[in-house]
């Protein structure tokens, strides 16, 4: 045998020996496989892919608001999505703070929302629009009163009365329903009935008169009293019928004013250059009562009585309160149209506010009011 052809031969077997082996080799080592989010096998690519980049959410509170929770990415692409559909009544109830409030509509007595108005409760300094236009309509506005020391020992809030002097009724009227002074209520009321006990019987009486049922008055003040009551709808039928009292409304609507004998007087009520539309209203506050108000705010044809009583963050549910009034009244004009404004969700539900707006502690939101803020 020719020896190159027997190697010849060994060389081709070497080689099929091989590639077989190579083959094996393949086929015995399996692929490398990932995982995507479906669980379904696919093949890892050594082509780097950027990664997506994601957004973080962070918890935002809406306006401050502690029990609604939305995120930072979502309200910037719609900052009302939130709230857009706020019912009217249990949606927008989480919202507030008070344990009672109503929005009245003034012309008609409409109630555009309302929650627990009839929940009686104390009304701290609220109950005072009672003794000012019970005093408005019983008294000349040059008359003289000169305080007792019952009167002028009332506790805060007061403008000292002195009982050694005598003071105009015009003033103390003044003093009642812009500074909620205690003392000039007791002043006017030991004036008009001779004492503040009479005079808790007339404001109780002229309450009825005026549709306020559930209302009983035991001070001239508001200051907590065993048997002493209101609510939040009787608050709103007092007001609304006060406001119809042109002195009254011209009064409690002023921001500040300066006395005959030269102390300057400033509202308690901050609405009116802090929230667009605002007319006149009247604050309280009691341990007993905690926070109250009743107010009117107008805006074109529209004008609203807004009480909350057993507030907790007054001011920011005064706020609240308005603009879903003006709002909900906007879409029920609209509907009698024959047309559901843009505002309103599929469902008919209302949107309670714009963008959302962290708000300080005890205080508004600042609007476009035109009155000033009084310099204090």
């Amino acid at each position: 045998m020719n020896p190159l052809r027997h190697i010849s031969k060994s060389n081709k077997s070497c080689r099929v020996l091989l590639f077989s082996f190579l083959i094996l080799l393949l086929w015995m080592i399996p692929p490398v496989h990932g995982k995507n989010r479906d669980e379904s096998r696919i093949l890892k690519s050594s082509y780097k892919v950027r990664p997506v980049k994601t957004t973080k959410k962070h918890s935002t509170q809406l306006a401050g608001d502690h029990n609604c929770t939305v995120y930072s990415s979502d309200a910037k692409k719609k900052p009302d999505e939130s709230i857009q559909d706020v019912a009217y009544s249990e949606g927008f109830r989480k919202y507030l703070s008070s344990k009672s409030a109503i929005i009245m509509d003034a012309h008609s007595g409409q109630i555009l929302y309302a929650h627990n108005p009839d929940r009686p409760g104390q009304p701290a300094s609220t109950i005072k629009i009672i003794t000012g236009l019970i005093a408005i309509n019983s008294l000349q506005d040059a008359d003289i009163v000169r305080p007792s020391r019952k009167a002028a020992r009332q506790p805060r809030s007061k403008i000292y009365l002195n009982p050694q002097k005598n003071y105009a009724v015009d003033d103390l009227i003044n003093a009642v329903l812009l500074a909620s002074a205690n003392d000039a209520s007791v002043a006017l009321a030991e004036k008009v009935a001779g004492s503040e006990c009479s005079f808790a019987k007339l404001m109780t009486s002229k309450a009825r008169s005026l549709g306020a049922t559930n209302t009983v008055c035991k001070t001239a003040t508001g200051l907590t009293a065993s048997g002493q009551q209101s609510t939040a709808r009787d608050l709103a039928t007092l007001f609304n019928k006060a406001m119809q009292n042109r002195e009254f409304a011209e009064r409690i609507g002023r921001t500040k004013i300066r006395t005959r004998y030269g102390q300057f007087l400033y509202n308690h009520n901050k609405a009116l250059w802090r929230v667009d539309g605002a007319v006149g209203g009247k604050t309280g506050y009691t341990q007993a009562a905690r926070q109250t108000y009743v107010g009117k705010f107008s805006r074109g044809n529209t004008e609203l009585i807004v009480a909350l009583m057993g507030s907790e963050t007054m001011w920011k549910d005064v706020s609240r309160l308005v603009e879903y009034g003006f709002k909900k009244e906007r879409q029920l004009s609209a509907m009698n149209n024959g047309a559901l404004p843009s505002t309103a969700s599929p469902e008919g539900a209302l949107a309670f506010s714009s963008v959302p707006t962290r708000f300080n502690s005890n205080s508004l939101q600042i609007l476009t009011g035109t009155k000033k803020q009084p310099s204090l």
